[in-house]
């Protein structure tokens, strides 16, 4: 990725001091209106963006990175923000966390003034929408950018990308209800049309075609309140469903809870599993079984692959899959377990 444009490349392209930049920046009366204008084109040829904060941070020994996730109310990304926090600021970065709130509008405009307020680098885990509003900036502006959980821009050269094995999770997760019988097993939760869905369901479709066996799809928001519904749609469309793999955990607890009200006993009349392991799945009642994705070790390794990128120039490989595992409970092993 390219350096960031400076108040120098401004000044040389529009064919002024940097003096006169200078006073462009700060709305001086001084600058005549015609040379102004042509200051501005500059800027904007050359993606030039202009630092608030430059002028307190100047100087500083504390770098400044910025955080945007995608949904700070799901708790598999608030442990990964603040791991990920924990780890910069043992480093001496401060870390500025927004929450995009599954908005591309606001996910831009969150991106928009971490380039004004001149981040170092920017770690954002994507809400969906047009890439080259967020991206294409942070590129212009020269500003170190990693992807991680979901990817957005396929352009991993210049946007290096991190995520788990989703794939495997899932096959593991799948070939495990395979093995205690089942045999018409769903899959609920998560747009069809999102990457991430299609990357959590390939296991899942694998190990159904290794054994012979069709799917069942039941597709919907990655919420509790969707899987609580989704029990409804499993009663009337796959009254013969004995197993559920829920695309998180949020959608499977919602899933047992709304199963739980109907007088259905869950790890014994129906199996179900989530994924991410969050802490409230050992916490439940059944105990989830869950995919397992260590959140706090990936926030420290992104931590640690951004400082690397940022003190020595180490850009960090343009894909990386962190590995999962299962995590059987009494919601799939049975009531006794």
């Amino acid at each position: 990725m390219k350096r960031r444009p400076t108040i120098t490349d401004v000044a040389a392209r529009a064919g002024v001091s940097k003096s006169t930049v200078s006073l462009v920046l700060q709305g001086s009366p001084l600058v005549r209106a015609e040379t102004a204008k042509t200051v501005r084109a500059a800027m904007r040829e050359i993606g030039y963006v202009y630092n608030r904060a430059a002028a307190t941070l100047r100087g500083s020994s504390v770098g400044l990175v910025g955080l945007v996730i995608n949904d700070l109310r799901n708790p598999f990304f608030t442990e990964f923000a603040v791991s990920f926090q924990m780890a910069m600021a043992a480093a001496g970065y401060a870390t500025v966390i927004s929450n995009a709130d599954e908005d591309a509008e606001l996910q831009e405009k969150l991106v928009a003034s971490m380039i004004e307020h001149g981040v170092d680098a920017v770690v954002i885990s994507p809400t969906y929408g047009d890439p080259a509003s967020v991206f294409d900036p942070l590129a212009l502006a020269g500003i170190p950018t990693l992807q991680v959980l979901r990817r957005m821009d396929p352009r991993t050269e210049l946007f290096p990308f991190a995520s788990f094995d989703y794939a495997a999770g899932s096959a593991e997760a799948t070939r495990h209800l395979i093995a205690t019988g089942a045999r018409r097993i769903a899959f609920v939760g998560g747009l069809d049309e999102r990457s991430i869905t299609r990357e959590r369901m390939e296991g899942y479709l694998a190990a159904l075609e290794g054994a012979g066996l069709w799917p069942l799809r039941i597709e919907g928001p990655t919420s509790r309140a969707f899987g609580r519904s989704a029990v409804a749609r499993l009663k009337d469309d796959y009254p013969e469903c004995d197993a559920v793999f829920c695309f998180n955990d949020l959608v499977a607890l919602g899933l047992i809870a709304g199963l739980q009200r109907e007088g259905v006993a869950v790890g014994r009349d129906i199996r179900v599993v989530g994924f991410d392991d969050i802490e409230e799945a050992a916490l439940a009642w059944p105990d989830l079984s869950s995919v397992a994705c260590d959140i706090a070790g990936f926030g420290r390794d992104t931590a640690g692959a951004l400082r690397d990128w940022l003190d020595t120039g180490t850009r960090p490989v343009a894909e990386r899959r962190a590995p999962v595992g299962l995590i059987v409970r009494a919601s799939s092993g049975g009531l006794g377990q």
